[in-house]
């Protein structure tokens, strides 16, 4: 515990957050019943046959155990049907992004490592996954199987390491700048004091292209100090959660392109005394893309998708805004031309100036915010179509 004090204090934080959030998880709540509110809980998406065939190969004890420190995200439930692994996928999302291969990824709060052992096998022999969490109990036990699931993957050498340390302070922990292709995290920015440094940090150690891929809670407006004081309501993913437009600002203070929203759901709080210390507030679990891109207008321009990402060769949704058939033309606004272009995804899109093709797929660019809230309630599925019905060899005669 002192080791875990001077850890907080050398980072200049306030230690007492973190150890009410360990106490929360470590001793209030065993399974998923014990949680008051649904924010914590996965949202009922399918999970893509890939990602449940690499959960299946995690350690049972990685996964039965995979309470993390930092991160409302933990799997302690029996299976409910038999399409799923022996373990459920919790947190407020699903965050396993396109394009995996030969990538760099950090976990943020990685808990005993399930996520990353899972991401492990995505990116392959030639990627690497990084997991950085606070707890070194957690860490213990993930360290403890990586011979394990090596020869599990069929790995020559490890692809995966934990580190110790705080998401705040992620140089500090020893991780190198411009080092990951991706960041992922779910549902823990809200449990941090400090999520301007949070966002800061991620894109310090980000490489140009890169990208921070994750889930979170957010509400309808800033808290009341009351509500952020609850430490139930903290625990359970709500004191602590951002006022959803604060993120745009935030993004954009670090450096990031204007985050592009990919999923939303309505949290649902069933404790009436929580309700009732609530107020009016809402929540909604989302997941929001950001990248780290060069600065400057880009012009919309028209896109045709390769079909070349694995898992998504038909049609590759990249947010609420945007649905890729393989071989259409479809028309994109300034922002998502820039993340195409200067991403991992620039080698899966041809790109041509607006009305470069004979004819025109009747499909104008999607620019504008859209309020996670208001997806939610719509369902999560693209707000509009992304993709024209003229494929791209009628397109470009």
């Amino acid at each position: 515990m002192a080791g875990e004090q001077s850890l907080a204090g050398k980072s200049g934080f306030d230690s007492n957050i973190y150890l009410d959030v360990k106490d929360y998880y470590g001793n209030r709540v065993k399974q998923s019943a014990d949680l008051q509110t649904s924010a914590c809980k996965a949202p009922a998406q399918p999970t893509p046959p890939h990602v449940r065939q690499a959960l299946k190969k995690v350690h049972p004890e990685v996964t039965s155990k995979s309470v993390s420190s930092t991160s409302c995200a933990f799997s302690s439930a029996k299976p409910s049907d038999t399409d799923m692994p022996p373990h459920r996928y919790y947190g407020c999302g699903l965050v396993v992004p396109e394009s995996l291969e030969g990538c760099r990824i950090l976990d943020l709060g990685s808990g005993t490592g399930r996520d990353c052992y899972m991401l492990s096998q995505l990116v392959g022999e030639g990627g690497h996954v990084t997991g950085v969490d606070m707890t070194e109990g957690q860490l213990e036990l993930a360290r403890k199987y990586v011979d394990y699931h090596m020869k599990e993957f069929g790995f020559k050498k490890p692809n995966v390491s934990f580190v110790q340390g705080y998401i705040e302070a992620l140089t500090e922990a020893g991780l190198e700048k411009d080092s990951f292709d991706i960041i992922i995290s779910n549902c823990v920015v809200n449990l941090s004091p400090d999520k301007k440094r949070v966002l800061a940090e991620a894109y310090s150690v980000l490489k140009d292209g890169g990208e921070l891929y994750f889930s979170d809670i957010y509400t309808t407006g800033r808290l009341t100090e009351e509500i952020k004081n609850h430490k139930v309501l903290w625990g359970e993913c709500l004191g602590g959660a951002l006022w959803w437009r604060d993120l745009l600002q935030l993004a954009a203070e670090a450096g990031f392109s204007p985050p592009r929203l990919v999923t939303a759901s309505i949290v649902s709080v069933d404790n009436q005394e929580l309700q009732d210390a609530l107020g009016d507030f809402k929540f909604v679990s989302a997941t929001y893309r950001l990248f780290k891109i060069p600065k400057g207008s880009t012009e919309a321009c028209q896109v045709i998708y390769n079909g070349s990402i694995t898992g998504a060769e038909e049609r590759f949704q990249f947010d609420c805004q945007y649905a890729f058939k393989a071989n259409e033309v479809v028309e994109v606004d300034g922002d998502v031309a820039a993340i195409l272009s200067n991403s991992r995804f620039a080698g899966d899109f041809t790109f041509q100036p607006p009305g470069g093709s004979d004819k025109s797929c009747g499909v104008r660019p999607k620019a504008g915010i859209v309020d996670p809230f208001e997806l939610a309630v719509q369902g999560s599925g693209p707000a509009t179509g992304g993709c024209c019905s003229t494929p791209a060899s009628a397109c470009c005669k």
